[in-house]
């Protein structure tokens, strides 16, 4: 059963700016899905959603391989921050970084809600089961998805 909302121990309701670094980093459901390229219409600037996703990215897990040293591998991996939240359009919809910084609750499937962290798969919001690396992938024009961003 979920405590209520309003619980000392739900740090994950408060302000971002009250976070911790550790609860920053706690904070990923671990869906994956920022690790997802994304193609932009030069014209509209329009963003598409594909299914590759980045070679440092567990696609079962929806964890990078090696997040501590990601940049030396990715150099245009964006690290989030509460200050780039707003500009990065981009990320789920589902976000919880997003859905914090807008003051909107954690979805039910989030394992700080649900206790799991198989919750993100189980409701189909990951990377798992429909993606592919980078490393097979190919052109991108030829992954697109419809799925949201």
């Amino acid at each position: 059963m979920n405590k209520p909302k309003t619980d000392p121990s739900r740090w994950w309701d408060q302000p971002l700016a009250q976070l911790d670094a550790a609860q920053w980093e706690a904070l990923c459901d671990g869906c994956g899905r920022c690790c997802l390229h994304k193609l932009e219409d030069a014209d509209t600037g329009e963003l598409f959603a594909t299914n590759v996703a980045c070679k440092l990215l567990d696609r079962k897990n929806g964890r990078c391989t090696d997040y501590p040293n990601r940049k030396k591998w990715v150099a245009d991996c964006v690290q989030l921050s509460k200050n780039k939240l707003e500009e990065l359009e981009w990320l789920p919809t589902t976000c919880a970084y997003k859905l914090r910084a807008f003051g909107e609750p954690l979805y039910d499937w989030h394992y700080l809600e649900s206790g799991s962290r198989e919750s993100v798969h189980e409701a189909g919001m990951s990377t798992r089961g429909w993606t592919i690396s980078e490393v097979d992938a190919g052109e991108l024009e030829f992954h697109l998805t419809d799925r949201d961003l």
